[in-house]
């Protein structure tokens, strides 16, 4: 039987530089550590922490979220938006709660933050878990731009395939080639199953009540997304070596996709499978984006098979 502190919530702020950043934990400490590392840039832990995080605590883990500097509730105008920062910032969590390893989860940006952590602490990651997290933006961007020229054709949709067009002849690594692919991808919905399972229709609505969570889930800023852009140049990152670098250094790399994440087309999740081996990484029907909405039940039991161990 699950003790209390099981299912207490605990709410913390961690003072680094002068600042506060905002972290919520869910769960006994003396469980198996899991920090969730939000997507973005400009979001926050929000979706996460009203649908899933409790959910995963109830099944034996210490299950921390936070806020990136400078992003949803971690206000800070001095934030720099640079990976270095984000790497002091984990790291100041794992000092706070005197953690040793962790298995970090890395959704969508998040999972690039995720890699990134994992490559400048290796000793300090027991696992990372990527969900719908891009190995190549430059990859998503063809997938999106295909499918959605796709669909266009298909409606004779004459003013969207012009976009398509102008697409076509942008500079791929300009900023604002990133921001219309994802704006075509948000318009087309392919953030979110054609047919949601019940469970995930279920969890959708429940959160829609919580009106405090669901006004920041749904609110994105742009100041990370431009500072992210001009320092670290993220829409043109490969992780590929990266990751490669990370299974030398003897960690476990674990993939969750949806097969209705409109980010990636079938292909680029096989390739990641090659590189994770076929039972590291689940594919999922009835899935998108949000894979611990869209099928929270299997994003669980992945999480307490890859690091409950």
């Amino acid at each position: 039987m699950k003790t209390v502190f099981t299912l207490c919530l605990l709410v913390a702020a961690l003072w680094a530089k002068g600042q506060n950043l905002y972290i919520r934990t869910f769960g006994n400490q003396s469980d198996k550590p899991v920090i969730f590392m939000h997507g973005g840039p400009g979001y926050n832990c929000a979706g996460f922490e009203a649908t899933t995080a409790q959910k995963l605590a109830d099944n034996g883990f210490f299950v921390i979220v936070y806020d990136r500097r400078g992003e949803g509730r971690s206000k800070d105008e001095h934030a720099k938006f640079t990976f270095q920062e984000s790497i002091d910032d984990i790291n100041g969590i794992y000092q706070k709660y005197q953690l040793k390893t962790a298995t970090v989860i890395g959704h969508s940006f998040g999972g690039i933050v995720a890699t990134q952590y994992t490559i400048a602490n290796p000793g300090k990651v027991k696992a990372l878990i990527l969900v719908g997290a891009p190995v190549s933006l430059q990859s998503s961007f063809r997938n999106i731009i295909t499918k959605s020229t796709a669909l266009y054709v298909a409606n004779n949709d004459s003013m969207n395939l012009k976009y398509m067009a102008m697409l076509e002849k942008m500079d791929t690594a300009s900023l604002e080639y990133a921001v219309y692919c994802f704006g075509h991808a948000m318009q087309n919905r392919f953030y979110s199953p054609k047919k949601p399972t019940e469970e995930a229709q279920k969890i959708y609505a429940s959160f829609k009540t919580d009106t405090i969570l669901m006004k920041y889930a749904s609110k994105m800023t742009q100041q990370p997304t431009q500072g992210f852009w001009k320092n670290e140049k993220y829409t043109t990152l490969n992780l590929t070596a990266s990751l490669s670098r990370i299974q030398q250094e003897g960690i476990k790399i674990y993939g969750l996709y949806g097969k209705e994440d409109g980010l990636y087309s079938a292909e680029q999740v096989m390739m990641l499978q090659q590189l994770t081996g076929k039972d590291n990484l689940k594919y999922l029907d009835n899935c998108s984006h949000s894979v611990f909405v869209d099928q929270q039940t299997e994003f669980i039991n992945a999480i307490k098979l890859w690091a409950g161990n």
